[in-house]
């Protein structure tokens, strides 16, 4: 009888752990900080994110990386 060694299935190259999708977010995050802190952000640009960010975690229940929360501000509804 041979010896068999179980294996835990790898998780294909193109999928990110939590730990590194946090770390992403993360960097966005204090990027749009910083913006915010120097003044390159206008208070309408501000809100807009802030806003963006709760919707997006509402719909979710997840914390966007930069792109999915630009494709999410993409698809919003114009305003009336």
């Amino acid at each position: 009888m041979g010896s068999q060694t179980s294996r835990m299935p790898r998780k294909p190259d193109n999928e990110t752990s939590p730990v590194a999708d946090f770390e992403q977010s993360l960097d966005a995050l204090e990027q749009l900080v910083e913006k915010m802190e120097h003044g390159e952000m206008s208070l309408e640009e501000s809100l807009c994110v802030g806003v963006a960010l709760s919707g997006y975690y509402v719909r979710t229940a997840t914390s966007p990386t930069a792109q999915e929360l630009a494709q999410f501000v993409c698809e919003l509804p114009a305003p009336q």
